[in-house]
């Protein structure tokens, strides 16, 4: 992880400054980018491991650079957003964000946060079983690929994350806390609507009638459990 290079992405050079500098103190390599068109170069160019990305950005805005990475590849972005852009993180958290941090914070809590989601991202799965089987659905851990009556299914990287964690204990109901903790890593406690966007998301990919779900149920008062 140490040595892991991040691209910081803000239109205030004093966030970048003291992002970079506490990072690069971490042992990070950084690289840094002012707007949405440096920040698709500085990608292009020297590819990071991990993003953090300022949803408020000038000539290309945050979420439509969070497109285009995530139509190049799969590396992780952390959402820097201020207070009052709720509307904006949500959206973020559908289309696959790892995580997100709200303005004003602790530089400190962002180098964990970072931490948090490349150690996430280079996790082996937990079980020795490459795939998980259960009917028509079929999730292959090394390829991470889903398959649905033989059509693959394209989830992003969290997406996959929380329906191999659901799937690989079938009838077990997770609360919504312990899913952040297994799938976020958020250990001290963040966000549930999170879990809620993505359950979503997953059922319209998954399911026949997401308003009806048979395979991601909830279960009232807890969380959610798969049903084989």
């Amino acid at each position: 992880m140490s040595g892991a290079r991040v691209l910081v992405v803000d239109d205030e050079p004093m966030v970048c400054d003291v992002l970079a500098r506490y990072l690069i103190r971490e042992g990070f390599d950084v690289d840094t980018a002012g707007d949405g068109e440096q920040a698709l170069t500085a990608f292009a160019a020297n590819p990071p491991q991990l993003v953090l990305l300022d949803l408020m950005l000038p000539r290309i805005d945050g979420l439509e650079v969070f497109r285009r990475i995530r139509e190049a590849a799969s590396t992780p972005v952390i959402m820097l957003t201020a207070r009052g852009e709720e509307a904006d993180r949500i959206v973020g958290l559908e289309i696959g964000a790892d995580d997100y941090v709200t303005k004003p914070f602790s530089p400190r809590e962002v180098v964990a946060r970072v931490r948090a989601v490349l150690r996430r991202a280079e996790v082996a799965p937990q079980s020795d079983a490459a795939e998980i089987v259960h009917g028509d659905l079929r999730i292959d851990r090394q390829k991470r690929e889903v398959t649905l009556r033989g059509e693959p299914v394209r989830l992003t990287r969290k997406e996959f994350d929380l329906l191999t964690a659901l799937a690989e204990s079938p009838g077990t109901a997770f609360s919504r806390s312990r899913l952040l903790e297994e799938v976020w890593d958020f250990a001290w406690g963040g966000d549930v609507s999170t879990v809620t966007v993505h359950i979503r998301r997953l059922r319209e990919k998954i399911e026949t009638d997401p308003s009806r779900p048979h395979h991601l149920v909830t279960v009232w008062g807890i969380g959610y459990r798969f049903d084989p």
